[in-house]
């Protein structure tokens, strides 16, 4: 005899995702008004005071196979990758991306708010919220920072010098250290989940529900009146998959990410009639645009020989006999390299006249249409990391630099939706659309030659690991491998021929991967347009639903995509208590 359902309590807000935009949005309801009964269901686990989550050098982990704290989401195969399935993982943890990411602070464009052409969100009232969010270390007292926010920014618990050879080496457009998200008082990472939700424990009326996956949205007529969940099986394996349903009086908030949350969409009959159709999903309400518009940022990670007496992270991710040494250290004034993620050092690059004509035709259409007369937006970002990932390659232990080279605005557009699988449950139907736009591998490739050059030029520079790097034709002056030293600041770039250019074209139909920077599929645009959700945030067509997270971006913004996250909870913590009335003024100050 099955066991009646328990009776669960109304809720007036439920965030369905624990993402960093939801606490981020949840936390900063639960302050303005304690009243409030908000709940935030997350299918992954709790990140409270976890090593694994708030020390900033153990991020690479999260990315092992065996990790439970991201989704692996598998793309279908493509032919401009050559007949690879491309892998995009996003966070499964309170905090989500927030808890596990690179920690990388970089911040978008002005003009790519502006491009969004969404009333409200233009930059001019987006740069008070940004403000707001933060405690910006590096430099106070800058006019367009924060000095009182929650989110800590610094350059890490201790620096290892290599961004200063970098920095003598480049001359050509904006280079800078590379700041973190990361405490520099405490040396801990600087997450949504313990600086808007966690710290607030005292607040009974806000509560988080882990290990729980949201099935789909209850609708009562047009209006979304609740959730269905489950025990989420992968953070919860064994458990009782029975469906649960919780209430909502005022507002749902799907904010599952650019994966979670127009697969909830769909699966609540949100979508185009197709789509909906094949997995014998009713509908109600024909939105085309769910699941369209998946953008990302395209890159690789190229490792090269260091110097034994460089400071890299490898003896950390390696275990190499510092890990206890560094430990104590950390927990005793927050520094040491525990402290660090290793990204040292960053340029937004924008060709210049002679390097476009490098670059060929068929860059062209996307400079003269898009960057030419937009002159606040980098073509790529180039990075430097004292270390290199050892999850991404089975490199003996040593020492390495790692460099990475990926472009900020791909044409390239793919989707996300749900089909059925063999088994007839739903699954993910993911299509990257990697390099599907030819102009798109052009700065990759010219991205590998630019970071080559600065790279040989390091002080620290040992060769390139020939395994990590194209496999060019033998005898060509290309050819990688180890070395005694770096070259002459002065010394001749290398010359690439017809058949080195088709080796590194093949290593990035190869190799290049996603930045994790997943974004655009419950777009924030005109119905007309495929658009998902208004400038309020609202689902068109129903009532009672919103949608806050980074699937609501309309067109990619140039930047590690954290910054944007918070920024879009903190707008949509604003947008919401202003529907409920809310006096919202005092609340854009901080």
């Amino acid at each position: 005899m099955s066991q009646p359902r328990p009776i669960l309590p109304e809720f007036d807000i439920i965030f369905a995702g624990g993402g960093a935009t939801a606490c981020v949005a949840a936390g900063r309801l639960a302050a303005y008004d304690s009243s409030l009964k908000i709940l935030i269901l997350e299918a992954g686990g709790h990140t409270l005071d976890q090593a694994a989550h708030v020390q900033p050098y153990q991020y690479v982990f999260h990315l092992a196979p065996t990790s439970t704290t991201v989704t692996v989401n598998v793309g279908n195969p493509s032919p401009h990758l050559n007949g690879r399935a491309p892998i995009v993982h996003c966070g499964r943890c309170v905090g989500g991306g927030s808890s596990v990411n690179f920690m990388a602070y970089t911040r978008a464009a002005a003009s790519d708010f502006d491009d969004w052409e969404a009333d409200g969100w233009e930059s001019e009232n987006l740069i008070p919220l940004m403000k707001k969010l933060e405690t910006y270390e590096v430099q106070p007292n800058g006019p367009t920072h924060g000095d009182n926010g929650p989110i800590r920014v610094s350059y890490g618990g201790r620096e290892s010098g290599l961004w200063e050879e970098f920095i003598h080496v480049e001359t050509c457009n904006v280079y800078s250290p590379w700041a973190k998200y990361i405490n520099g008082t405490t040396g801990r990472r600087s997450d949504a989940a313990h600086h808007y939700v966690y710290n607030q424990a005292h607040n009974q009326n806000l509560q988080l529900w882990v290990s729980k996956l949201v099935k789909r949205i209850i609708f009562e007529g047009m209006r979304a009146v609740g959730v269905e969940f489950t025990c989420d099986p992968v953070s919860c394996p064994g458990a009782d998959q029975s469906s649960s349903i919780v209430r909502a009086a005022k507002l749902v908030v799907v904010s599952a990410g650019a994966f979670g949350s127009p697969t909830i969409l769909e699966r609540s009959g949100i979508g185009a009639e197709a789509v909906l159709k094949r997995c014998g999903i009713e509908q109600l309400v024909n939105l085309p645009g769910v699941g369209e518009n998946y953008q990302d940022h395209l890159g690789c990670f190229a490792p090269y020989f260091a110097a034994d007496e460089a400071v890299t992270l490898d003896p950390l991710w390696h275990g190499e006999g510092v890990v206890q040494e560094s430990l104590a250290q950390w927990k005793s004034n927050g520094k040491s390299l525990i402290a660090q993620n290793g990204c040292d050092a960053k340029i937004k690059w924008r060709p210049d006249e002679d390097e476009l004509r490098a670059m060929g035709s068929a860059f062209q259409a996307p400079w003269k249409e898009f960057f030419q007369d937009r002159p606040d937006k980098a073509v790529a970002l180039f990075g430097l990391s004292a270390g290199y990932l050892p999850l991404s390659s089975t490199l003996p232990f040593r020492k390495y630099l790692g460099v990475v080279y990926f472009t900020l605005y791909p044409r390239s557009l793919g989707s996300v939706h749900v089909k059925l699988g063999e088994n007839g449950k739903q699954v993910l139907d993911f299509t990257a659309g990697f390099l599907d736009d030819p102009s798109d591998i052009v700065p990759l490739n010219f991205g590998y030659k630019k970071t080559r050059e600065i790279s040989r030029r390091m002080p620290s520079y040992r060769g390139e690991v020939p395994s990590g790097h194209p496999c060019f034709p033998e005898g060509s002056a290309a050819a990688c491998s180890e070395t005694s030293g770096p070259v002459n600041l002065n010394a001749p770039d290398i010359i690439y021929t017809t058949e080195d250019d088709e080796a590194i074209e093949k290593f990035h139909r190869d190799c290049t991967q996603t930045s994790w920077h997943s974004l655009g599929t419950c777009a924030m645009k005109p119905m007309l347009e495929k658009g998902v959700v208004d400038a309020r945030l609202n689902v068109y067509g129903v009532a009672g639903l919103k949608v806050a997270d980074m699937s609501i971006a309309p067109k990619n913004v140039g930047t590690n995509t954290y910054s944007t996250a918070l920024l879009i909870g903190e707008k949509a913590a604003l947008i919401i208590a202003e529907d409920l009335g809310m006096n919202c003024r005092e609340y854009t100050k901080g």
